[in-house]
């Protein structure tokens, strides 16, 4: 009875979450092209993606890939369900502990999904995408914790109410050094440059991508929309304060995102090796930097 009360609130986060998403990745492309003096596809140019993907023939390589491809969305849209947006959650609870281990069980199914399809690029790229998860989630995981030791809760709606005030009470001036890291780590969790060894289309033809074709590869685009949502959500949340309403939250997804964006149309892409210490070198000594400092710290 409780998940038939809960279940339109938890449709509503994943239309909303796909729906943001989707938007962002417009954006971003429109927002490259202009960085690039070009004119770029509509901002909207990733609905219409979607709706031409779910709307060709498909071909599946077994049940291992079907279940593969539902679980990854089915584990991020979990996430979502957890990330506050203007300081709600269709659960009622923000636990940081639960959003990062739902976010790993999405990047798992998709890795599950693209490997059972046989073609050797697929797996070549899940396997960077995996190898560069160290890289990226043991920064975020350093500077998260840095936050529990100064809020004394890893309740994600508990960090947004410590930060309510006005922007002199945002966690960003609180923890600058940890914030670089995570935006750093964040380019890598979204898979753009210089960290987009595991697509790498001319390289090793889109990676886990490769075989996918139909509603495959529309549930890829929705689980895509779906990580940028939750990924830029969690930081607006964990170092600019949530939001009071809609838009503003919205604002600051965008702001996030497009400084990503930004990074991704000047630099050229790592070599996972490279990757892999870039993110340990940077990221993960300014995240360790930031723990050693917090007051609390050890």
């Amino acid at each position: 009875m409780r998940f038939l009360h809960m279940l339109p609130q938890l449709l509503g986060v994943s239309f909303l979450a796909m729906g943001i998403g989707l938007l962002l990745m417009g954006l971003g492309r429109q927002f490259t092209a202009r960085l690039q003096r070009r004119v770029g596809p509509p901002f909207y140019q990733a609905y219409i993606d979607i709706l031409k993907c779910f709307s060709k023939g498909s071909i599946t390589h077994g049940f291992v890939m079907d279940l593969g491809s539902i679980m990854s969305l089915a584990g991020l849209l979990a996430t979502a369900y957890y990330v506050p947006f203007v300081q709600w959650t269709a659960t009622g609870s923000g636990s940081l502990v639960i959003i990062l281990y739902m976010m790993t069980i999405g990047y798992l199914g998709m890795a599950m999904g693209v490997s059972a399809t046989g073609n050797p690029q697929a797996p070549l790229g899940i396997s960077r995408a995996l190898a560069l998860m160290f890289g990226y989630k043991i920064p975020l995981v350093m500077v998260i914790l840095a936050m529990i030791l100064v809020t004394g809760t890893s309740d994600l709606l508990s960090i947004v109410n410590a930060q309510q005030g006005g922007p002199s009470h945002w966690f960003l001036l609180k923890f600058p050094i940890g914030f670089i890291a995570v935006e750093i780590a964040f380019q890598g969790m979204i898979g753009e440059r210089p960290y987009d060894m595991m697509i790498a289309p001319a390289e090793i033809a889109s990676g886990p991508m490769v075989e996918l074709s139909g509603k495959y590869l529309g549930l890829a685009f929705l689980l895509h929309s779906v990580q940028l949502y939750v990924e830029t959500a969690l930081i607006v949340n964990l170092f600019f304060g949530g939001a009071a309403n809609p838009a503003t939250f919205f604002g600051k997804q965008v702001f996030v995102y497009l400084t990503s964006m930004a990074v991704n149309a000047v630099m050229a892409r790592y070599r996972i090796e490279q990757g892999i210490a870039h993110l340990w070198k940077w990221a993960g000594s300014l995240a360790f930097i930031q723990l050693l400092t917090t007051k609390g710290g050890f």
